[in-house]
């Protein structure tokens, strides 16, 4: 193979991703991907950003994508390069992220005869890739660069089609490696270039039949809740209030579902719910005749073991990409329609209803969680809830909130209530997982101004080499890293009662000053001892420039105690207000 068969067939590839909109590659350094690394930092439209370590690459490119709602590309070398993508392939395919995952690999002839690097690439990724294609070796004839552009193409409209997620493409190369970035017309789709293809992404919806029995199932239900997961869409937070209103049904708001902050209404959002739905007498008391759930299944552990104690009420689930999101396996009816389009059409065959006592019935007992929140922010240690009351406030409209698993999503949950700022709210909950979170919070921060990342202190040092990513690139983010110096969320699980081995088996501990790791990489490190300084320090990281993190150490101990005498608190109040009604 010359260079030239090789640099035709690798940029007519490269060409067809720009003209199908994937601009953003981000690539791992590596000899067998060197035709198609150079020929990406070649192209005029192509953004190339390199990322050392693949673990980390790939969860910097579900950040991009993330934040772009577009597919990007990784490329990295064969070998156990490839291999270090899967955790970030693993959360991508689960919270529906499109990205193309491009693999280098050795020849056929060089496979399974202990030639370096050479492992088995072939549906590396198992289930966790929606489309796998081991690539054809290069060629230059008309028909092979039509291939060629043709996988481009499908590559990307597979990745966006729904539900989004990521695909993998393995491209075999035999050296000489380096492409000749001479030849004329090099991204010319004329003549031996080869064909493009358009692939077009629509979005399913319900026919007129089908929405009226949705509308007939709805019209006798008074007393139904509408739950909202994890779910981006700009104009939703209008079309879903205005059926809730319409219905008179409280909308439970994730805050991933973007409903908490914006400028759409929210008088019929109910923020509180995790707290109180942890009280018997309510969810006893409040059973719901009907449920309707958009998006990923909330964070809120109460909030699904209300759904699941309430199993014969029926459920409906509406999911446009055509997913199967009920872990509480009780749904009765699952419809693939466009979010938006399915509130359109229910509210078309609805008349507004004027009986408000069940959803103020709702709102009363929500303002019982917010005034005890309210009271739990009056104590003056560093409450780790605290800190999303204080972000909520400080943090400038249209701001850009990941947010780290384990205890701050959860506390996100609780103490991030409704507000106008229009703050975009991130998390990686397609697997939970604690890995990649400091990578994918600085590829959104590539995209989005103003981004703040709170994550533990164990997430934090998992991805610690993520924050090369900062240096690099010049980038700037606030990281607000809260240190208990280890796993906070297993004190509240019932293991914490085990202490002869919870320290060591769960708590973890470890110790780390990471002013060093952090100073290391060019940031700047502040330790804050009170919420004046916080503030103070929020501030000046957010109209500075560059990696600012600021550390909350906290006690995790305390930090139990002033959660459950919270939930004591609402669920006092709440049975003493049931008693009176009843």
């Amino acid at each position: 193979m010359n260079n030239q068969t090789l640099t035709r067939y690798v940029a007519s590839f490269v060409d067809e991703l720009v003209r199908v909109g994937v601009t953003e590659a981000v690539v791992s350094p590596g000899s067998r991907s060197t035709p198609m690394a150079i020929l990406m930092a070649e192209h005029p439209k192509m953004n190339v950003t390199i990322n050392i370590d693949e673990r980390s690459s790939a969860f910097y490119a579900l950040g991009i994508a993330k934040a772009t709602k577009k597919p990007v590309a990784i490329l990295c070398t064969s070998g156990t390069a490839a291999a270090n993508y899967f955790p970030a392939i693993v959360e991508a395919y689960y919270s529906r992220v499109p990205l193309i995952v491009l693999t280098a690999d050795r020849p056929h002839e060089l496979r399974d005869v202990g030639a370096p690097q050479a492992i088995d690439q072939n549906h590396l990724y198992g289930n966790h890739s929606k489309w796998f294609v081991e690539m054809a070796l290069p060629e230059e004839s008309e028909q092979m660069l039509s291939y060629v552009r043709t996988m481009a193409g499908r590559a990307a409209g597979t990745a966006l089609s729904a539900p989004a997620g990521p695909v993998h493409l393995n491209f075999p190369f035999r050296e000489p490696l380096v492409p000749n970035l001479n030849l004329e017309n090099i991204w010319s789709t004329s003549g031996k270039q080869g064909k493009n293809v358009n692939v077009f992404v629509g979005k399913p919806t319900m026919n007129e039949e089908q929405a009226q029995l949705i509308s007939n199932l709805l019209s006798d239900k008074k007393r139904g809740v509408i739950v909202c997961g994890a779910y981006d869409e700009p104009e939703f937070g209008y079309a879903v209030t205005t059926l809730a209103e319409t219905l008179q049904f409280p909308i439970l708001a994730d805050p991933l579902s973007q409903l908490r902050s914006g400028e759409h209404p929210k008088s019929f959002i109910v923020d509180g719910y995790d707290a109180f739905l942890r009280n018997e007498a309510f969810r006893e008391t409040f059973s719901p005749d009907i449920i309707i759930r958009f998006g990923a299944m909330p964070v809120s552990k109460s909030l699904l073991q209300f759904i699941q104690k309430h199993k014969e009420t029926p459920q409906i689930i509406v999911d446009g990409d055509g997913g199967w999101r009920d872990p509480t396996l009780f749904a009765t009816d699952m419809i693939y329609c466009d979010e938006l389009a399915f509130c359109n059409m229910l509210m078309n065959r609805t008349e507004k209803r004027t009986d408000t006592s069940w959803a103020n019935s709702w709102f009363k007992i929500n303002e019982i969680v917010n005034k005890n929140v309210n009271a739990v922010h009056k104590e003056n240690s560093l409450f780790e809830g605290k800190v999303f009351t204080e972000l909520q406030d400080i943090l400038p409209t249209g701001s850009s909130l990941f947010v780290g698993n384990s205890m701050p999503i959860r506390d996100l949950d609780t103490f991030f209530t409704n507000n106008e700022k229009g703050i975009h709210v991130f998390a990686n909950r397609g697997a939970n997982g604690i890995d990649g979170l400091v990578s994918t919070a600085l590829g959104i921060s590539s995209q989005k101004k103003h981004t703040v990342l709170v994550i533990g202190d164990l997430s934090f040092y998992h991805d610690l080499n993520g924050l090369l990513a900062a240096k690099q690139h010049h980038l700037h983010i606030t990281v607000v890293l809260i240190n208990n110096d280890g796993g906070g969320i297993f004190s509240f699980l019932p293991q914490s009662q085990e202490e002869k081995h919870f320290e060591t088996l769960f708590g973890t501990p470890i110790g780390l000053d990471y002013e060093h790791a952090v100073r290391m990489y060019g940031g700047h490190f502040t330790s804050v001892t009170n919420w004046k300084d916080f503030r103070e320090a929020i501030s000046n990281s957010i109209n500075g420039d560059g990696l600012h993190v600021i550390e909350v150490r906290t006690d995790r101990q305390e930090n139990v105690m002033i959660h459950r005498k919270m939930w004591n608190n609402v669920s006092q109040e709440i049975n003493e207000l049931i008693k009176k009604e009843q």
